[in-house]
């Protein structure tokens, strides 16, 4: 029995220590501690470190909570048009004669052809390129004669979802890049909604980061058709096509200001099909001008990328190259030597616009458009006034429940109140190891458990009495009454843990706050009620090598 409970004697000094460590350790990865090893142990650092380690919600710390949903039909309809370009070249290469290819909805294309019996080619020719899984053809055989690829919509929900998927990552690179602390990004809402959920602490002025998000940076090299003709206007540029633009050519205004400060402005046609994408790019940075006031910004390309731009450059040495941005050409300068991993887009950016416009073309293009349904501001007094009443409600419950457990079980009730408060510190420790979250409803959370911890106390101790009251000697009825009680104890316990799960997977924000904390903190309380508290009990009654005949309950 004695060396039984030295086990246990250890075992809860080590989870005491250990969570005291994890509580007040210095383990913010962000800091740079400049701090001896006593300064550690004063109030202050302590009490630095415990802030630094406990992660507050939104509603708590104040800040910024948004809700945006993705126009996944816009994905759709990019998927459409590429795949009718990609429908166009691989038609004209193969010599096939088509009249029209159209794009009457998202997910729909069809094709017209003078000839039906080029049905079976133009089908085998594009199911593979389009995906033989993901389109049902079909032919009209009429005037004129056509074929459709319909997308099915089990793979356009598919499309859908990954569409979300990957705004969602590219929000996240996008915000982490902007150095906001701690934010939470996540799926919101029913599937087929597509919303994304922002909450972004600390910051109480988020038109920036909205726009960062928005953003969108469609970086294009082309080449500028030789000779390289600027055009006044755009319809000179189209009447220099012979009225009608090919479908391997567009027409894009440039708008650049000159280091001289002049304006030049104009037109030029260019190669539709692009030398360099956006996804080709390496690092992208807003770095000062060398050319006077402004910033421009560097880019980079990655392995593969940089040989075919070398390749490109090397043969038309004497040819404009057009840096394309979002439709808009920023530059055309006259390729002098080869090039390989670097380029430059100038204009007439500040600071902030240069950083904004290589973060965001660091973290790739929006698969769709972003809209907003919903923004909320929290200002950091009310979320420290919520702390407060918090803190205040929990302690006022903590020291009710001790005068109801002191008065009622004697001397066991300070067996319950250790137990207790050892409870609540694994439950922070447990929110500082795991990087949780604490939220207004997790210090609800936290009362509540308060409640459940020491219910679990009382079933122990009415069992003990009911053993008292049978005739058992004092150790045998505590035996009996951990015993009796453990089978309750564990299914109320695994009855809430399975219910706080579904509020944690169906919930969002604060609600998972609050299923966070009722789960670390109900799975601390299996360990403090039955485990401490039986081996406080034992310690009480064997002390001194003696078995007690009476006990205080």
């Amino acid at each position: 029995m004695i060396k039984n409970l030295r086990t246990r004697g250890i075992v809860i000094a080590v989870v005491t220590l250990g969570s005291l460590i994890f509580m007040f350790g210095p383990w913010n990865k962000d800091k740079d501690y400049k701090r001896s090893a006593s300064d550690f142990f004063k109030p202050a650092s302590l009490k630095q470190n415990l802030s630094e380690n406990i992660k507050l919600g939104l509603d708590l710390r104040g800040g910024t909570h948004l809700v945006m949903q993705v126009q996944a039909d816009d994905y759709i309809k990019a998927i459409t048009e590429g795949n009718r370009q990609k429908a166009v070249d691989e038609l004209k290469k193969a010599g096939i004669v088509v009249t029209d290819v159209k794009t009457p909805a998202n997910g729909k294309l069809v094709i017209e052809t003078p000839n039906a019996e080029k049905h079976t080619d133009i089908r085998d020719r594009l199911l593979p390129i389009f995906g033989s899984d993901a389109w049902e053809v079909s032919t009209n055989s009429g005037t004129p004669a056509s074929v459709t690829f319909t997308l099915l919509n089990s793979v356009s929900d598919i499309f859908k979802r990954e569409a979300t998927d990957q705004a969602k990552t590219i929000i996240e690179q996008r915000i982490n890049q902007f150095g906001v602390a701690e934010p939470t990004i996540q799926l919101h809402g029913r599937e087929e909604d597509h919303q994304i959920l922002l909450q972004m602490p600390g910051v109480d002025n988020p038109e920036r980061v909205k726009e960062l998000i928005k953003g969108e940076a469609r970086l294009d090299l082309k080449a500028v058709v030789v000779p390289g003709t600027l055009y006044n206007t755009k319809d000179e540029a189209i009447a220099s096509l012979g009225g009608s633009i090919p479908s391997d050519r567009e027409v894009l205004p440039i708008s650049e200001t000159r280091a001289d400060g002049t304006a030049f402005q104009g037109f030029y046609v260019l190669e539709k099909t692009p030398i360099i994408t956006g996804a080709d790019l390496r690092d992208a940075r807003g770095v000062p001008s060398q050319q006077g006031a402004g910033y421009r910004v560097n880019f980079s390309l990655k392995p593969g990328a940089d040989e075919r731009f070398g390749s490109w450059t090397e043969k038309n040495i004497g040819n404009l190259l057009a840096i394309v941005l979002n439709d808009q050409i920023r530059s055309a300068p006259s390729i002098r030597n080869k090039i390989t991993d670097t380029g430059e887009i100038t204009g007439s950016f500040s600071k902030q616009e240069a950083e904004d416009l290589g973060l965001v073309l660091r973290s790739g293009a929006l698969p769709a458009k972003i809209v907003y349904l919903e923004e909320r501001t929290v200002g950091p007094s009310l979320g420290a006034d919520s702390i407060r009443q918090g803190i205040f409600a929990s302690l006022v419950g903590l020291g009710l429940v001790v005068i109801v457990m002191l008065f009622y079980y004697k001397f066991s009730g300070i067996n319950a109140i250790v137990a207790l408060v050892l409870n609540l510190i694994i439950l922070l420790a447990g929110l500082a190891l795991f990087g949780a979250t604490l939220t207004l409803p997790g210090i609800a959370g936290v009362i509540l458990l308060i409640g459940m911890a020491v219910d679990s106390n009382v079933l122990i101790f009415e069992r003990i009495r009911e053993e008292l009251h049978a005739g058992k000697v004092v150790l045998s009825a505590v035996d009996t009454g951990f015993a009796k009680a453990l089978v309750t104890i564990i299914d109320t316990h695994v009855t809430t843990i399975v219910s706080a799960g579904f509020l944690y997977f169906f919930g969002t924000g604060p609600v998972r706050g609050f299923a966070v904390t009722l789960t670390i903190g109900l799975l601390a309380n299996l360990f403090t009620a039955v485990y401490v508290s039986r081996t406080l009990f034992t310690w009480t009654l064997t002390r001194g090598g003696r078995r007690a005949d009476t006990i205080s309950i």
